[in-house]
């Protein structure tokens, strides 16, 4: 893998906003459009949508996988264990990933989610952390990104909802939301 910087960052986009996942996508196309290359797990989400489309487009630039089944949790409910292997096995997915010396970008889609839903603990993701390459650039998303992570971190973008359609019952859209 060439090393097109010095050393990679940890990046954390947190807050009640929209565009976290957006904005990580927007980072991983950029480093497509330079040749690098970008591994994206998301965790908690299933469905098919339009960023899994865009990136068949892309070729080999970015992998992007999913590892949740899709079935509605509660962060209160105990965590269900099929979805706590799957956030597991996600994880170690990446990890795999990561240590490949493939990928320039490691994004954990939705990390801080399942950090905060039981599914992936705290430890687990601190850990992940620790274990990154130099040259690799890490990116983590979701709301509610623990201290604990933000503390490590070198780039925290805290997105904050100001005013939403959703609020006036509008559902996703095929093409701005999915």
């Amino acid at each position: 893998m060439q090393k097109p910087w010095g050393r990679g960052y940890v990046q954390v986009y947190t807050g009640d906003g929209k565009g976290k996942t957006t904005a990580a996508l927007g980072l991983a196309v950029r480093a497509a459009g330079h040749g690098l290359r970008t591994y994206i797990c998301q965790f908690m989400k299933r469905r098919p949508s339009g960023e899994h489309e865009a990136v068949k487009r892309l070729g080999n630039l970015i992998a992007i996988e999913t590892c949740g089944s899709g079935k509605f949790l509660y962060p209160k409910w105990p965590p269900d264990p099929a979805e706590v292997a799957r956030a597991g096995e996600g994880l170690a997915r990446a990890r795999a990933a990561m240590l490949s010396g493939e990928y320039h970008i490691i994004v954990l889609d939705e990390v801080c989610v399942a950090i905060n839903f039981r599914l992936l603990s705290l430890e687990e993701v601190m850990a992940f952390i620790r274990e990154k390459p130099e040259a690799v650039e890490l990116v983590l998303t979701g709301r509610q990104a623990s201290p604990t992570i933000v503390a490590v971190a070198d780039l925290v973008s805290d997105i904050r909802a100001v005013k939403h359609y959703f609020r006036q019952d509008v559902e996703a859209r095929q093409g701005i939301e999915e």
